[in-house]
């Protein structure tokens, strides 16, 4: 039977979700310098082209068709999304299933339609994440490429691994290993998103290279307000990303909202504190930072953990990121906006706490962690879920990043990216400092002074 109020949940966390990727794009455009804001928005605004048409040719059939063997890829029984129209997702409509294997217990079904227009929104953020890695450096077209072939060798079969559920499709459907024989927990995301995108970040990082004059040369965020704005609207759509992921309107989605509160809160502080010992006062940027920090950390714990729990993960994910933005001045690698920093460790800690603040009177198809008597068996398979997402994404965005460069269409030359790669790449600029108007290829006649950042520019200059 069809839950309306369900698939209205679902239905509005996937917009919610959707609001995410101009959030962010907000949130990075404003760490990096006014004559290339428009190129770090447009980075993220052409993953809602390119992934939202692959998605409907193929990539949803990749990440939750009917298993191919091993648990590794679907099959393509759902190309083009033809045979979606009428069909139902959940477990009441597996007439053979008796025990639910997923957090989403909803009593009734959903249109199969709502859950792949919410899936298409994690898939169209991922690559997006990615993006602040190779700030101020990339070709469009280049990255547009990286895009369509990342996520279709990349996200779609990990997507699968770790989100695709047996029996959730159909009565008889198979998914993917991670979820079904590892057994390793991600309520909504942490693995396939957020270590995944973090791995990438750093590959693309080093195969690109570092940014003319870093780390010294490349100043401060031009905007800080759109930082603030990013990190506010990011905050807002994550009750989609992770209250959406209970696939219904129940007492687990509420506590996975409660826990998305109050781990981002803490994680703000966290962050705040060590900037506070690091440098001496608190900023804007590391507030914002913290907040995306806590965001990432609680992702895949949000249907796991209690509210207590959701608090501790905060405030040591927002200290161990403020902490660990500091490691590409120590490892020589230019991540121009603290994707690695951010996402790649916040997805790790996030990951590996269940493992010790999991509980089963939250959630009872979850588990016991160590600190509610469960010993370390799920912190091991944390670990492995991580440690291969993270493996498998490094390797083939390394190779994948590295073709494109040599084919001589991902960096930028070393002149359009000292004069502003947004009037090179996109014959536009986002301000017009002559006060006569401005448009398409009228570049402003005053030299400003611009600059750009990461999200904690102070901390990490004390730290370089």
């Amino acid at each position: 039977m069809l839950n309306a109020g369900d698939t209205a949940w679902v239905l509005i966390s996937a917009a919610l979700v959707m609001l995410m990727t101009p959030g962010l794009a907000f949130f990075y455009g404003g760490m990096v310098r006014a004559k290339s804001v428009l190129n770090m928005l447009m980075m993220n605004f052409i993953a809602l082209a390119v992934v939202g048409v692959l998605w409907t040719l193929y990539g949803f059939t990749m990440a939750f068709g009917n298993d191919v063997g091993g648990g590794l890829l679907g099959n393509f029984d759902f190309a083009g999304l033809s045979t979606i129209s009428g069909k139902l997702a959940g477990f009441a409509t597996a007439a053979t299933s008796t025990t639910p294997e997923v957090a989403w217990p909803g009593a009734d079904a959903l249109p199969l339609f709502a859950f792949v227009m919410f899936q298409l929104m994690f898939a169209i953020i991922t690559p997006a994440l990615i993006s602040g890695a190779i700030a101020d450096r990339a070709k469009f077209w280049g990255w547009t490429l990286f895009v369509a072939v990342w996520v279709t060798i990349v996200y779609f079969p990990v997507a699968h691994w770790v989100f695709s559920f047996n029996g959730f499709i159909s009565a008889d459907s198979v998914g993917g290993w991670i979820a079904n024989q590892l057994k390793a927990l991600d309520f909504a995301g942490g693995t396939a998103v957020h270590i995944n995108a973090g791995a990438a970040g750093l590959a693309l990082a080093i195969v690109l290279g570092k940014r003319k004059g870093w780390p010294k040369g490349t100043g401060r965020p031009h905007n800080v307000p759109f930082v603030l704005l990013g990190a506010a609207l990011l905050w807002f759509g994550w009750y989609g990303f992770n209250a959406g992921s209970a696939l219904a309107a129940n007492d687990l989605a509420a506590v996975a909202f409660t826990n998305t509160t109050v781990a981002t809160a803490a994680a703000v502080l966290g962050w705040l504190i060590i900037e506070q010992i690091k440098v001496g006062k608190p900023t804007t940027l590391g507030a914002a930072s913290g907040a995306v920090a806590g965001l990432v950390a609680i992702t895949p714990a949000a249907g796991f953990v209690s509210p207590l729990g959701a608090i501790a993960i905060g405030l040591i994910a927002g200290a161990l990121c403020a902490l660990a933005i500091s490691l590409k001045f120590r490892f020589g690698f230019d991540d121009s906006l603290d994707v690695v920093g951010v996402h790649l460790v916040g997805g790790l800690v996030g990951t590996l706490l269940i493992g010790f603040f999991g509980t089963t009177s939250v959630n009872s198809l979850g588990v016991d962690g160590l600190f509610y008597g469960g010993g370390l068996g799920q912190l091991g398979k944390q670990a492995l879920a991580a440690a291969v997402v993270l493996g498998y994404s490094f390797v083939l965005t390394f190779v994948i990043g590295w073709v494109i460069k040599k084919l001589g269409g991902f960096r930028v030359s070393a002149e359009d990216e000292v004069s502003g790669i947004d009037e090179a790449q996109h014959a536009e600029s986002a301000y017009d400092f002559t006060g006569s108007g401005g448009g398409l290829g009228q570049p402003s006649s005053i030299p400003v002074k611009t600059s750009t950042g990461t999200a904690a520019t102070k901390l990490e200059e004390s730290k370089a």
